[in-house]
């Protein structure tokens, strides 16, 4: 991945169900772009577009020009990273954990990767370090520590394009500082698509992408957009009208 990920004329649908209608969307190499909206508008959908969990049924999605079909769902998905705010863990070692997807990187790389994700303290802190057993689907780890655990498999992975799905929505206040922190680390030279649920985290998105009922309505950056007077600066005030 090199230059843009274009969606021309997307539409999609469950079953009979519209969801996305003539989806056209450019996210050039290195951006950060954001996308907002009410619940339920497709800004999942769209993303899992991406890396193929659900094909386009109209219009098409290309990565550097190639359409997505055209690719293996093998290398495509070897070009993503996917932080989400349920982050799947498995009754394993921490290491095997961060290490999912690259069970040949050493445990150096995989230490590296757990600081750079402000992951490293904690894990030393448990009875076998790295070697420790974290129960099914990581329940003897925090929300803050499990989100940490995703992040440094994100970067131990080193994906080029990066999907997250609001990852500190769940968190406390001190546990969502860290994860901030851990998430600048992963966002680094990345080419990034948000979805957002608190606009407080998009301020500094190169392109904030507003939906609404499967289709885009604005799309701009967030002083331009709220100066427009539309839906973002409607969800805006409904979110920051009791502070």
């Amino acid at each position: 991945f090199a230059k843009r990920i274009e969606f021309r004329d997307v539409d999609f649908a469950y079953a009979d169900a519209p969801v996305l209608k003539r989806i056209n969307l450019i996210i050039e190499a290195g951006q950060m772009v954001a996308l907002v909206g009410m619940s339920g508008v497709g800004k999942s959908t769209l993303v899992d577009l991406i890396p193929r969990f659900y094909d386009v049924d109209a219009g098409s999605l290309t990565l550097d020009g190639v359409d997505l079909r055209d690719l293996t769902v093998r290398s495509l998905r070897a070009q993503i990273g996917i932080v989400t705010q349920h982050t799947f863990l498995f009754n394993d070692t921490v290491r095997n954990n961060i290490a999912y997807g690259s069970l040949d990187r050493d445990l150096e790389a995989v230490i590296t990767a757990s600081k750079a994700a402000h992951a490293h303290e904690f894990i030393m802190a448990m009875p076998n370090g790295y070697d420790s057993m974290i129960g099914e689907m990581g329940m003897q780890l925090s929300g803050g520590q499990r989100q940490r655990l995703a992040i440094a498999r994100a970067l131990l992975k080193n994906a080029p394009i990066l999907i997250l799905d609001e990852a500190t929505s769940e968190l406390d206040t001190a546990s969502e500082q860290l994860v901030q922190k851990a998430l600048a680390n992963l966002i680094a030279g990345r080419t990034v698509i948000v979805i957002a649920h608190r606009l407080s985290t998009v301020r500094a998105a190169d392109k904030i992408v507003v939906l609404d009922r499967g289709r885009i309505v604005e799309t701009g950056k967030h002083d331009d957009l709220l100066r427009r007077g539309g839906l973002y600066q409607r969800l805006h005030e409904m979110q920051f009208r009791d502070y």
